[in-house]
């Protein structure tokens, strides 16, 4: 069986909005709200549509995993090009302050969180999420993966760094003990609310209400300080991929969840990195070498897993049923990465 990752299309809202319904909270980048998720699926549309030579700018790219038999979608990832800008995109820093007091002789090392937009101008990978009943072989590894060979083969569109937050930790009831602890003592709502509000409204309103302030971590609540940097338990995979991606943490947390936020520079990501550009041939492959493979420009970006052979001229073996999930014949250009 064979899965294809394909760029979003406005049909496929039911298949996301079912799939937004299972996320159980806390997943910003993906509301269960059907005008939220068609206003994604439309700016998607105009991303893609977007010329090769249109440059950086603020698009979103949504990515769709879909059975290539049947058509079912069984997972979703997203691309932003550019974060910050006309709204500014918010990270607490943790940060160190170190006094000492001679006459008592004691040094104290007080971690703060300082409220920051380091990070505009990147491009973040986010929204990832694979259907319950298609967690396995490999599936998660290749949507994860995917982004990172569209940004290979769209280069021009994305920045120098490149960020993923992970969500952070969150109750089955749907509370976030980071919230409850530090930004929901400003807002007046619960951590449902304001992820709800966030993922449907912006986060002008944490402009307007956050204070600008350090916060001192030991004067927060003891639950507040554990979930700091902490993934979600359903993340902690997530946050092993990336950094096998060469992702790290760099001290700058989610301000609603207090997930981790990991950073890369685009160029150095390992599957970037490793991506080539070749052509097919037109024999099957002898090994059974898997890779990755991909081909075509923006509307027609397909991506797969299939087993593959570099052959002694540069060419790429690759075998029948990936090749026709692909649409390519002998002679087409594709990128591929190993796996």
């Amino acid at each position: 069986m064979t899965h294809i990752i394909r760029p979003s299309r406005l049909d496929d809202l039911e298949a996301v909005y079912e799939m937004a319904k299972l996320t159980g909270g806390g997943f910003t980048n993906l509301p269960p709200d059907r005008d939220a998720l068609t206003a994604k699926l439309e700016a998607s549309a105009t991303a893609f549509a977007r010329p090769m030579d249109s440059g950086f700018g603020h698009d979103l790219f949504v990515l769709m995993l879909e059975d290539a038999e049947t058509g079912k979608v069984r997972g979703t990832c997203q691309i932003f090009s550019h974060i910050g800008g006309e709204l500014p995109f918010y990270s607490y820093r943790i940060a160190m302050l170190t006094t000492h007091s001679r006459e008592l002789n004691r040094t104290f090392r007080n971690k703060m969180l300082n409220l920051v937009t380091d990070l505009e101008g990147s491009s973040e990978v986010g929204g990832l999420f694979l259907h319950p009943n298609a967690r396995a072989g490999g599936l998660g590894l290749l949507l994860a993966r995917s982004r990172y060979l569209f940004i290979a083969m769209h280069r021009a569109k994305f920045g120098e760094k490149l960020l993923a937050e992970l969500r952070g930790v969150v109750d089955a009831q749907g509370n976030a003990p980071f919230w409850d602890g530090v930004a929901g003592r400003f807002f007046g709502m619960s951590f449902r609310e304001a992820d709800e509000f966030n993922a449907l409204n912006g986060n002008q309103f944490i402009a307007d209400l956050m204070p600008r302030n350090p916060i001192y971590v030991s004067m927060i609540s003891e639950e507040a300080r554990d979930a700091i940097a902490v993934p979600h338990e359903t993340g902690r995979p997530a946050m092993r991929m990336l950094e096998a991606e060469g992702f790290a943490f760099e001290n700058y947390v989610d301000i609603f969840d207090g997930g981790p936020t990991m950073i890369a520079r685009t160029d150095q990501v390992k599957t970037i990195a490793d991506t080539q550009t070749t052509t097919l041939a037109g024999t099957e492959p002898t090994g059974s070498t898997r890779a990755l493979i991909a081909a075509g420009e923006l509307t027609d970006f397909r991506c797969a897993m299939g087993r593959a052979e570099m052959l002694e001229d540069g060419t790429l073996a690759l075998n029948a049923e990936t090749a026709a999930a692909l649409k390519l014949s002998p002679g087409d250009t594709l990128c591929w990465a190993p796996r």
